[in-house]
């Protein structure tokens, strides 16, 4: 049971809880009462703004319509007053402009362009809107004599500002990629700057507002006219100033050349000063005395006549020298023109290449790009056609030597093609885009040379073999024949042009003539596309054609001596000459390709005829030798028919003795080791034979006049045989 005081306690507890609620019910009532006032109070209020806004609008949207109406009509009047102004304005562009259209751009090109910006503008709205107007034809008149004016502009800075490029200058920047630093590489300023821009704003303007192409003319005109001339003029330059010491560059270019090695091999060949026109002497000497067949001077002597292979440079540098004349004489100036011409060619190539570079960057900034490449075709021809009328001469004479057997004319074309070959991808790159015609000008060229340097290549080798002059040039003294000392020459000058001379080979597909097989790897459609290597095969081979050919004529020539002897030696002097100058060059390497054994068949070929000549003391050692000798016991009495027969052969003996010692001592073996050797050879065959004869009947009593027969002692015969082969003894 729960204590009565728990539950008074529970009851005032509840109690005042009631209580409380209470008291708030009542707070709320009021509140509600409160917020139902103001509530109706808002309500009146709004009410009452609603109305006054109802007729603030009422008021307000008349005056706004009214004021729209006003500004729009401010607006059309502006706009009308600006479209009068403007129109108004073209009425007066031909007054304002005219002053200066008619004093011309020079001096202001901005304000004149300006000008002329207003003036198209004014015909523009003259024939869309009034194409009646007399205005019309009066802007019309002075924008053309404006364009017209332009075009003279453009025409006059062009030929004011347009001057060839001077020579030395040329030289420079076609030496500058072998012998300068990339970061030093040159370029061309053909034109002020000012000027250059000047030109750039009347060609944008005359192409975007003229319309007008004409000036495109006359700026590959005025270039092409600068280029040729610039060429020309490098031409001329190496006619006044080049000499055989080389071209005089410029001072930068020349302190480069001292101070600075060379990274990378020069593209521009360096042509030997003199080299290929000695070559060319000596074989235009053999032309007209040996392969062409006609009847030359019989005392001329042949270049290696007496000469010793060991002394061979000094005593070549006189022979060539008599052989060409003093050098301050009319042939030399002949010969140094022609070297010049040929290397001023090589030069002019480079040139054309550089320049035409640096003409197509100019051109570029000034010509529209669609009109450029045919702008530049078109500045480019007559430059280019001009070195292809060069190369064709070139071609052509020396098409005319190989007629009349000047095979010479040859070595004229290995420099230039070679030169062309190397310029080919530069080439290439910079007639990109010009028309075909023009791109195959130099391919031609290089076609056409080729051809005739095989023709020339192969008609040598056939004239090697058929060469029918066999009594006139004839050395007396057995000594190295011009055609073989001309055909080693000519040979060693393919030397320096290996690649060139086996690509013309190739051009002519001649492996069949040489029976080579082609492998399909080392050949395609295109003559150029032969190997490296398959075109030094094939000019190893025509070597080796060339030096059969010339040992069958040599062989028979040698048929043209009576004295077995004397051809023996004229075979082993010429044999002995072409190893030994296959050995001193880089020929010996070159015919090893497709010959290995040429060299041991040379020396073969050697010995044979050094024991053939030894054959010819046979008839001065048979007299003494053992055979057929008379038997005799010492202390008995000879017979008379047994002293006789050593009469005869101690006078047999001395007669050959004299007689071949006064024969061969007129004969020549220039190679003096060669000489000494078979000097050696002989004199210890001779003097052994002699020695055993005379020790065994010098003290016979077969005489009484014993100095009669005995006429000579053994070293006395070696000192004899000593002086052979020595016109000087």
């Amino acid at each position: 049971m729960i204590p009565s005081e728990e539950v008074s306690a529970r009851r005032r507890e509840i109690e005042d809880k009631l209580k409380q609620e209470e008291e708030t019910l009542s707070f709320i009532k009021e509140s509600l009462e409160k917020s139902d006032q103001l509530t109706k109070n808002m309500v009146s209020i709004l009410s009452s703004f609603e109305s006054r806004l109802m007729k603030l609008e009422n008021s307000i949207i008349p005056v706004h319509k009214q004021t729209e109406n006003l500004q729009r009509l401010q607006e059309n009047v502006e706009k009308t007053l600006s479209c009068l102004d403007h129109v108004i304005s073209y009425y007066h562009v031909a007054k304002d402009t005219e002053k200066i259209i008619k004093e011309g751009p020079t001096g202001r090109l901005e304000e004149y362009l300006n000008c002329m910006d207003k003036i198209q503008k004014a015909v523009e709205y003259f024939q869309d809107n009034n194409p009646d107007s007399p205005e019309l034809n009066r802007v019309k008149s002075l924008f053309e004599r404006g364009k017209e004016s332009l075009e003279s502009e453009f025409r006059s800075l062009m030929t004011r500002h347009t001057k060839p490029v001077p020579p030395i200058l040329i030289l420079d920047l076609i030496s500058g990629d072998e012998e300068m630093d990339t970061q030093e590489e040159m370029s061309l300023e053909h034109l002020p700057e000012s000027v250059l821009h000047d030109i750039i704003r009347i060609s944008g303007w005359l192409v975007e507002n003229g319309r007008n192409q004409d000036f495109m003319t006359v700026y590959f005109q005025i270039r092409s006219v600068q280029l040729d001339r610039s060429i020309k003029g490098l031409k001329d330059h190496f006619r006044k100033n080049s000499s055989s010491s080389g071209v005089p560059y410029s001072p930068a270019i020349q302190n480069k050349r001292k101070d600075t090695p060379t990274k990378k091999p020069i593209k521009r060949p360096v042509l030997i000063p003199g080299t290929i026109r000695k070559a060319q002497n000596l074989l235009k000497q053999y032309s007209q005395h040996g392969l062409d067949g006609k009847k030359g001077a019989s005392n001329l002597i042949p270049m290696e006549a007496a000469i010793s292979l060991g002394h061979e440079h000094d005593l070549r540098v006189k022979h060539l020298s008599d052989a060409l004349g003093d050098k301050h004489g009319p042939a030399a100036g002949r010969d140094d023109v022609f070297d010049i011409e040929i290397d001023a060619y090589i030069h002019c190539v480079s040139a054309f290449v550089k320049l035409a570079q640096s003409e197509y960057q100019l051109l570029t900034e000034i010509v529209p790009e669609h009109h450029q490449k045919k702008t530049f075709d078109s500045l480019i021809q007559e430059s280019l056609d001009n070195l292809i009328m060069e190369g064709d001469n070139i071609v052509s004479a020396a098409r005319k030597a190989i007629i009349r057997h000047d095979y010479s004319a040859v070595l004229t074309i290995f420099p230039i093609l070679k030169h062309l070959k190397q310029m080919k991808p530069e080439f290439d790159q910079v007639l990109q885009g010009t028309a075909a015609g023009t791109k195959n000008k130099l391919p031609g060229l290089i076609t056409s040379m080729e051809t005739t340097g095989a023709k020339a290549l192969e008609e040598f080798a056939d004239n090697i073999k058929n060469d029918p002059d066999k009594e006139y040039n004839m050395p007396k003294d057995g000594t190295v024949h011009e055609l073989t000392s001309n055909a080693i020459l000519f040979l060693q000058q393919l030397l320096d042009f290996q690649e060139t001379a086996g690509a013309m080979l190739a051009s002519q597909v001649l492996g069949d003539t040489y029976n080579i097989p082609l492998d399909p790897r080392e050949t395609s459609s295109s003559a150029s596309s032969y190997s490296s290597e398959f075109s030094r095969r094939l000019l190893s081979t025509y070597i080796c054609k060339v030096l059969g050919n010339l040992q069958l004529n040599l062989l028979s020539k040698s048929k043209v001596y009576e004295d077995p002897a004397l051809s023996a030696i004229f075979l082993h002097n010429n044999y002995n000459y072409i190893l030994k100058s296959l050995e001193k060059s880089e020929l010996i390497q070159l015919v090893a390709v497709t010959q290995k054994t040429a060299e041991r068949s040379y020396r073969e070929l050697i010995e044979q005829q050094i024991q053939t000549y030894q054959r010819s003391w046979l008839k001065v050692t048979d007299y003494i030798s053992e055979r057929n000798l008379p038997v005799f016991q010492p202390g008995v009495k000879l017979k008379d028919k047994e002293r006789q027969m050593i009469k005869e052969r101690f006078k047999g003996f001395n007669d050959g003795l004299e007689e071949l010692c006064k024969i061969q001592k007129a004969w020549a073996i220039p190679d003096m080791e060669q000489r000494d050797k078979i000097r050696r050879a002989q004199k210890t065959i001779v003097k052994e034979t002699y020695g055993a004869f005379l020790n065994r009947f010098g003290n016979v009593p077969f005489t009484k006049n014993p100095e009669k027969y005995i006429k000579y002692q053994v070293d006395q015969v070696g000192e004899m045989i000593e002086k052979l082969f020595d016109t000087s003894a």
